[in-house]
């Protein structure tokens, strides 16, 4: 068995140090979920340090606003998301995914940084996150940047991260009037965890409740990264909701998905069940933000 070393940071410095000496040799620990399953089986050989964010009092905030917003730090986990009922109340489309991070035991330590790091294209947090617009605040070597979350990965498995950097917090900006999100996800058994499809939409009303003003459409799973649909957001712009703009909608999201076929599914049958779930989505989103 290889020897791996342990580093645990108590601040964002610390941590900022280590990672620039060891660059691609070391990875971060916010749960360890998915990073010590990944090195014990030898699919990340390369790894020689784990840097463990948990004792970093900025990665571990979870605040709430209803004028600023919500800000999650990157090793907070899933749990105390969704265990918050003022955060329930006003992201019901985040807890749709924060819930589905594998059991309840993954959830005391799984946490949506981690889930964004790892950087999977059938993360289950990633659709959510894009649909509400989150913006992720990274800290390295030569200060802070920010990064709108749908640039954050690039590859499978790949990220913006550079040598030295970690993401710290996770900003959402606060529900606005009339709007509303959800996210769904396929899986042909419920003992599998890992995405066929998933999708997050997230809408926002006229006064009337009866025309969308802004809209946004994300996929997991059909794309090398987590995909934001920009056409699918804005063919709901165009007219009164109806079941016809939203069936448009969910075409136009199926039309710029880029499946592959695998083990879990052909690409004929994740295309069909982006228009399926895209379709779903939308209107659980819609009676949302009509309440």
């Amino acid at each position: 068995m290889k020897v791996i070393d342990y580093a645990a940071p108590k601040s964002i410095a610390e941590a900022v140090a280590v990672l620039k000496e060891k660059g691609e040799r070391a990875r971060c620990l916010a749960g360890g979920t998915d990073i010590i399953v990944q090195v014990r089986e030898g699919k990340r050989r390369d790894v020689e340090v784990l840097v463990d964010i948990k004792h970093i009092p900025e990665l571990n905030e979870l605040s709430f606003d209803a004028k600023t917003g919500l800000r999650i730090g990157a090793a907070a986990p899933c749990y105390r998301v969704y265990e918050d009922q003022r955060i329930s109340n006003a992201y019901p489309g985040l807890i749709d995914a924060v819930a589905l991070v594998g059991g309840i035991q993954i959830q005391s330590r799984a946490s949506l940084g981690g889930n964004l790091c790892n950087s999977s294209p059938a993360a289950d947090t990633i659709p959510a996150l894009i649909a509400m617009e989150t913006i992720c605040v990274i800290a390295g070597p030569g200060g802070t940047r920010e990064v709108p979350v749908q640039g954050f990965c690039t590859a499978p498995g790949k990220n913006v991260l550079g040598r030295g950097e970690l993401l710290v917090t996770l900003k959402l900006p606060p529900p606005k009037p009339r709007s509303g999100a959800a996210y769904l996800r396929f899986i042909p058994r419920n003992e599998m965890d890992i995405a066929v499809v998933g999708a997050g939409v997230s809408v926002e009303l006229d006064e009337g409740r009866s025309r969308c003003t802004a809209a946004r459409v994300s996929l997991a799973a059909v794309a090398p990264t987590p995909l934001l649909v920009n056409e699918a957001g804005a063919a709901l712009v165009d007219g009164t909701l109806n079941d016809a703009l939203i069936e448009n909608a969910a075409r136009l999201a199926q039309a710029a998905s880029r499946p592959i076929s695998d083990m879990r599914g052909d690409a004929d049958y994740r295309r069909h069940l982006v228009g399926v779930l895209v379709k779903r989505a939308l209107q659980t989103a819609i009676a949302r933000a009509r309440t």
